[in-house]
């Protein structure tokens, strides 16, 4: 399912119409990113939670010259399912 498709999804189902289905998705997609950049973790009961992880930076090489590479440091979204969404999968 792509975005496209959870969009429609959600209109057929609530019954909104399709732009304001998009204008939702868009607005929760941005409010959880935006939370994410302030460091912050966006908890959703029952389906789970939206961290940052801090990447260690370090040494690296490059595998088509062999030079030693510096890796920076970085910062990753990660998600962790809630049990009642592990639970609905199996």
């Amino acid at each position: 399912m792509n975005k496209n498709d959870l969009i429609q999804k959600l209109s057929d189902h609530t019954g909104l119409a399709k732009t304001d289905a998009a204008k939702a998705v868009d607005g929760v997609f941005d409010l959880i990113a935006a939370a994410l950049k302030e460091g912050d973790e966006v908890r959703l009961t029952g389906f789970g939670v939206f961290v940052v992880a801090t990447r260690a930076g370090g040494k690296g090489r490059n595998p088509q010259t062999g030079e030693e590479i510096t890796i920076k440091p970085s910062k990753q979204p990660r998600f962790r399912p809630g049990k009642q969404l592990k639970d609905s999968l199996n």
